[in-house]
């Protein structure tokens, strides 16, 4: 044993180290690849990594061969060899693990489906993680079994050829099997989830941008007596370029607080973690600016309001600001917003109120109650150009020297944050890759196990079966469906966590500026079905070391 350990041992290392130093090369180039940067060329070599992984490995080996020696030493050598004759007994229903891991699943997907507000999605997202995990495997070992025993009581239904001999053997399979088909099936769905979240970001950057800002210049400043002579500058540098651009201009309000229904308050006393779901942000805009923004010529009465929700549905018809109560004359469909509400992982109600005159009160309102840390009043301009990017660029250089220096003001360009976002959702989609990697090894390395171990035992099977009376063909039909059902059923299961787990998903990509959800159901279409035909094929491989054990007999 001890020379079988180390001879393991051994070829581990080698062929794990030669591999991992070669795959690592493979892993740097595909991230350069993906972050735009230069490939450098040479082969980086850390005899301090090489160490470590020796050591750690090699106190792995020595844990397991410590625990084979246990394995020897306690049991009998005629219970050796005799326990390949042992009898299998049948597995009972387990009834109360059983409805535990439906309370679990159920309360994991109500979870999924009712959190609705990106603030909570994140905090909310593990506990149904867990709770769905532990479903999966409750319901895999217990339930299965639970499931095909009412089968079996059912009389009618056994008692016919095909129901009998599928139901018989899957009973044992489900017994031996469970709990490998559970990770299968959690691996399964961390790979699908992990895939689709991370290719929707990576193809969705351009549309992530243009949320985050509407125009390719986004300025913002604060609303003072010099807010005049601030645009000028503007005007001017536009001026030296030989630019002509139409703007969009406007002055606007933007603070945080706490929606108790129609009720917007600002008492922090009642911020607090478990009401997170409730913080919302206000972005207060004059009709005479939002005419001018949006080309309307809307009209509004002293105590009417115009609103957009960014997120969700805003439902009351009046909306209590301080003393002011709104109604709620029109919901909007659409809002030129700054973009900062895009990137926000609060909700914003785009309120159009009647004149400046409200704004400046609800100012003094919320600066009673935030002090220091209380918003102003700013103005935005947003415009595009027709430039390339190096251009594009260059007029941000002048723009930032021009306005950078002055507290308050902010110059943002589209072109500019381009690289910034392609670094962030490049960098994710390569950490999505790499674990799906993993978890795929991982996958496949249980199939193959779970396929010599089925093979050895649907060896005695067939004999057994023939000789009962049965003809090979449908011992063989009657096998491979079991087989089929087995390695099949976990997918199916990490398909239906994938759809459930949809909703919550959704509310954890807008805190990316991601809102496009027709291209992540098609990313998530594309990697299941990508996914699916290669478990597929995993299974077709290893099933060829299955049908070899079978044949030998």
């Amino acid at each position: 044993m001890v020379y079988e350990s180390l001879l393991t041992l051994l070829v581990s290392l080698t062929c794990g180290l030669l591999l991992g130093m070669a795959l690592n090369k493979v892993m740097f180039l595909v991230i350069v690849k993906l972050l735009n940067g230069t490939v450098q060329f040479g082969f980086d070599f850390s005899f301090s990594a090489v160490v470590s992984t020796i050591l750690l490995f090699t106190f792995i080996f020595f844990v397991n061969y410590l625990n084979a020696l246990r394995v020897v030493h306690l049991a009998s050598p005629v219970e050796l060899l005799h326990r390949s004759h042992y009898g299998q007994k049948e597995p009972k229903s387990k009834w109360l693990m059983t409805l535990i891991g439906i309370v679990c699943l159920g309360i994991g997907y109500y979870i999924s489906l009712t959190t609705t507000n990106p603030l909570g999605a994140f905090g909310m997202f593990c506990i149904a993680v867990l709770l769905v995990m532990l479903g999966t495997y409750l319901l895999f070992t217990a339930g299965s079994i639970t499931l095909l025993q009412f089968l079996k009581h059912r009389k009618k239904y056994y008692y016919q050829t095909s129901h009998f001999i599928s139901i018989s053997g899957l009973l044992y399979r489900m017994k031996q099997n469970a709990a490998g088909l559970s990770n299968i099936c959690i691996l399964s769905t961390m790979v699908l989830v992990i895939l689709s979240t991370t290719c929707s970001l990576w193809f969705g950057i351009e549309d992530s941008l243009y949320r985050r800002y509407p125009s390719e210049f986004v300025l913002t400043m604060n609303d003072d007596e010099l807010t005049d002579a601030r645009l000028a500058v503007v005007d001017d540098i536009l001026a030296g370029e030989h630019l002509s651009v139409d703007k969009t201009t406007y002055h606007y309000l933007a603070f945080t607080g706490m929606l108790d229904g129609s009720h917007f308050a600002t008492d922090r006393s009642e911020f607090s973690m478990n009401q997170i779901s409730r913080i919302y942000n206000l972005f207060l805009v004059d009709l005479k600016d939002y005419n001018a923004a949006m080309g309307t010529n809307a009209y509004l009465a002293d105590n009417e309001i115009l609103l957009y929700c960014n997120r969700g549905h805003y439902g009351p018809d009046t909306l209590d600001i301080s003393d002011y109560h709104f109604i709620v004359k029109e919901k909007l469909d659409h809002f030129i917003d700054n973009g900062n509400a895009a990137a926000d992982i609060a909700t914003t109600l785009f309120i159009v109120v009647p004149d400046q005159s409200i704004i400046d009160a609800l100012y003094t309102y919320q600066l009673t109650a935030y002090g220091e840390n209380a918003s102003q009043i700013q103005l935005y301009e947003g415009f595009d150009t027709q430039l390339d990017d190096e251009a594009n660029l260059a007029l941000y250089d002048k723009l930032t020297a021009a306005l950078g220096d002055s507290e308050g003001d902010i110059v943002e360009s589209r072109t500019q944050s381009r690289q910034s976002y392609i670094s962030l959702y490049g960098g994710l989609l390569f950490i999505g890759i790499f674990l799906s990697v993993l978890f795929i090894m991982a996958t496949i390395i249980i199939i193959y196990y779970k396929q010599i171990t089925e093979g050895m035992e649907d060896r005695d099977h067939y004999i057994i079966m023939q000789k009962v009376g049965m003809d090979q063909s449908m011992v063989k039909k009657a096998i491979h469906s079991q087989i089929l059902t087995v390695f099949f059923l976990p997918l199916v299961v990490a398909l239906i966590h994938l759809l459930f787990a949809f909703p919550i998903i959704k509310g954890l990509l807008l805190l990316f500026s991601f809102s496009n959800t027709t291209l992540y159901l098609q990313c998530a279409l594309i990697c299941f079905v990508i996914f699916a035909l290669a478990y597929t094929g995993i299974y077709a491989l290893t099933s060829k070391t299955y049908y070899h054990i079978v044949k030998m007999n």
